[in-house]
């Protein structure tokens, strides 16, 4: 079987075809620009690295889709022989708020749900209702699931996801905790289950998602207990343009000292905040942490704000689990910058956190890096939420 797994954003498209008998990817890619004269795609082989990009004018999700779509079966590069070949399709969904707890099916009911929590969701939501609009222009009739960001956060207990504010907000606007990165959580802790040969129970780990969005995750018998960003993915640490957590009085003194509008202090905190603001320097986290290497004071600052920040989150999770088994890294920064992780765990070293500086001198593989002594197992994980889609759209679609 074959599946097609899409994640759509507001003018991009990125997509895998898996083959699941192998769990390997045939194609992979990304379409840009979306909306544009100057739209691109550029579209991976993987059985030969092969990589094209093709400059062709997209105005919206549904031309995007069906100009990839054609590649697959483009005699010059397919990859398969026509598109019956794709069994199902699987979409990278972000808030579905209360109302769904699981990935499924997608009908109109599912689009539903995705109109209602636009508004927790502003950049994602629509972006994901063109996609699957545009799947059933192209491809009327094949099965689709919906795997969503929160879902997996849906077993967290109501004392921990409700905020200290009227509970008529709750009520109304359904403002409460639901926490992001979802999808990888799930692959990374079933993962981490597998490498050990352990059923959930009883198991208690914390996983780190670092990367340009970060989150960490406290998870026991399989489940979310705790996570770290909120109502959006604003919420936690602080990352390369967000703020994270914020004493809320600092918002309200900036509006009325910068006559901000609410929009523009939203703006604010999520693309001109975090270790950029702090550094002074573009948004991107290998420079910054390079930086912090050198006698850049506030860059260095930036990366030890990040790194406390990270350490006292899994600390915070020790409480809520009773204990940590396994201490997980994943994410683009938290599988390939080993000073970072080295950083966060020296700050650790209370617990019992040791880790093995060779093992950790490593970037993006899957392995131990804590040492015989630490009483704590450290693992890097790399993360494969495609994979983690398109298992979960198998399984649905089969029945099991």
């Amino acid at each position: 079987m074959k599946i097609l797994v899409l994640n759509c954003g507001s003018s991009s498209l990125k997509y895998q075809l898996i083959d699941m008998e192998t769990e390997g990817v045939i194609c992979s890619g990304k379409y840009e620009r979306i909306g544009e004269k100057e739209a691109f795609l550029t579209h991976k082989i993987e059985a030969t690295g092969q990589k094209i990009k093709m400059e062709n004018p997209a105005y919206n999700h549904t031309e995007a889709i069906d100009f990839t779509l054609k590649q697959l079966v483009n005699p010059e590069y397919k990859v398969i022989d026509n598109l019956d070949e794709i069994s199902a399709i699987g979409h990278r969904l972000v808030h579905g708020g209360e109302k769904i707890a699981e990935s499924v099916k997608i009908d109109d009911s599912v689009i539903e749900v995705l109109k209602e929590y636009t508004d927790l969701a502003p950049l994602h939501n629509p972006a994901c209702i063109l996609g699957i609009e545009a799947c059933q222009k192209v491809m009327p009739g094949k099965p689709m699931v919906g795997v969503f960001d929160t879902a997996f956060h849906q077993s967290i207990q109501k004392e921990k996801y409700i905020y200290p504010i009227p509970y008529e907000y709750y009520k109304k606007y359904s403002v409460r905790k639901y926490g992001f990165h979802g999808t990888s959580y799930m692959y990374v802790s079933q993962r981490l289950l597998e490498l050990e040969n352990k059923k959930s129970e009883g198991v208690k780990m914390v996983v780190c998602h670092l990367g340009q969005g970060a989150s960490i995750c406290a998870i026991k018998d399989g489940k979310s207990v705790d996570t770290s960003m909120g109502l959006t993915p604003l919420g936690g640490i602080p990352m390369v343009t967000r703020c994270g957590d914020l004493d809320p009085s600092v918002i309200t003194y900036l509006m009325k000292k910068e006559c901000l509008k609410p929009e523009e202090i939203e703006s604010i905190l999520n693309k001109e905040s975090g270790l950029s603001a702090i550094s002074g320097m573009v948004p991107d986290f290998r420079e910054i942490e390079n930086a912090s290497n050198t006698d850049n004071e506030m860059a260095k600052t930036a990366i030890d704000e990040f790194n406390y920040a990270i350490a006292g989150y899994i600390a915070k999770y020790a409480v809520a689990l009773n204990g940590i088994d396994y201490l997980v890294f994943t994410g683009g920064i938290g599988e390939n910058q080993i000073n970072i992780r080295k950083g966060i765990c020296e700050k650790l070293a209370f617990m019992g956190i040791e880790l093995d500086l060779d093992e950790n001198n490593v970037r993006g593989e899957e392995k131990v890096i804590s040492n015989k002594n630490s009483k704590v197992k450290v693992y890097i994980i790399p993360t494969n939420e495609e994979l983690m889609i398109a298992k979960e759209t198998l399984r649905l679609v089969s029945g099991n």
